[in-house]
């Protein structure tokens, strides 16, 4: 059994370096670990969606509590999945086009297939906020 989190966090100054070292960091430190997901930045705020075993994603999920890069972390979803759905992605990072018509159309083109319906709603509703 795969443990799933989607939370959301506020940002509103990062650089786009510190959101790549973010990336960079996820990518190493997660494979090890058997964390799979994907990240969204809005320029504001924060969608992130983590999966592995349970006590793994706790401490991540303390970690991420604790970083002062951002703040307000709310769980939106916690769910216990039998596959990934996002296998093979140490961290993904979607980046969000300007254009609101252009965020739709990239995100589906670029969201795994695997994703059920309910959270694929949850992450496009995310990407049209401003």
């Amino acid at each position: 059994m795969i443990t799933q989190y989607l939370y959301i966090s506020t940002a509103p100054s990062l650089s786009r370096e510190e959101v790549d070292g973010i990336m960079e960091s996820s990518a190493r430190n997660n494979p090890e670990r058997g964390i799979t997901g994907l990240l969204l930045y809005n320029g504001r705020n924060f969608l992130q969606l983590l999966e592995g075993s349970e006590a793994e994603l706790v401490s991540l999920m303390l970690r991420i509590s604790h970083d002062p890069r951002h703040s307000g972390v709310s769980v939106l979803e916690r769910r216990i999945i039998d596959d990934p759905m996002c296998p093979g992605w140490a961290m993904r990072r979607v980046l969000i086009a300007e254009n609101i018509e252009e965020r739709r159309r990239a995100l589906e083109a670029e969201l795994p297939a695997t994703i059920d319906a309910q959270l694929r709603n949850l992450i496009m509703n995310f990407a049209v906020l401003n």
